[in-house]
């Protein structure tokens, strides 16, 4: 576990899952949150680890207004992945009656826990909504972002605390 949940931790990663996209998965000003803490060996047979320091959902965070200077928000994109599919057991599920209110007030959640002057990375991928719709469930202006990937489908979008 990551001693600097006690510390003064500066960043968040609200939905860390296996921390694939972190050079250092142990970062040392980091708190890795993720509803579920398991090792699976997935459908494919690939091994799947996903160990969060605090089990907790990102729709209600445990953290005091304006905590963390950076916050991750990485959720899932899918909300049909099959319970057993690679998909799902990797990157986790939303569900698919709820998602849109889930994300918002994940989002929200993330900007509550982000200072003044903090920055939310929020990544997205076009898996089976488009990010424009994505957009548009949040209350916050993007400031830039970027597409990625082989056919541009991941978005990662940058937003700032101002005035909050």
């Amino acid at each position: 576990m990551n001693n600097n949940i006690e510390n003064e931790a500066l960043i968040l990663d609200a939905c860390c899952g296996s921390r694939l996209f972190w050079f250092n998965k142990e970062h040392p000003n980091a708190v890795y949150v993720d509803k579920r803490s398991e090792e699976i060996i997935a459908c494919d047979g690939r091994r799947v680890i996903i160990r969060p320091d605090l089990i907790e959902d990102f729709r209600s965070l445990p953290f005091p207004d304006k905590s963390f200077k950076l916050v991750v928000f990485d959720p899932p994109h899918d909300m049909y992945a099959g319970k057993n599919s690679f998909t799902a057991q990797k990157y986790g599920n939303l569900n698919k009656d709820t998602w849109r209110e889930d994300l918002k007030k994940g989002f929200d959640e993330c900007m509550r826990v982000l200072d003044n002057h903090g920055v939310l990375i929020f990544k997205w991928a076009e898996i089976r909504v488009n990010i424009k719709e994505i957009l548009e469930i949040f209350d916050y202006e993007p400031l830039f972002g970027h597409k990625s990937g082989k056919v541009s489908k991941t978005h990662w979008i940058t937003f700032m605390k101002i005035n909050q």
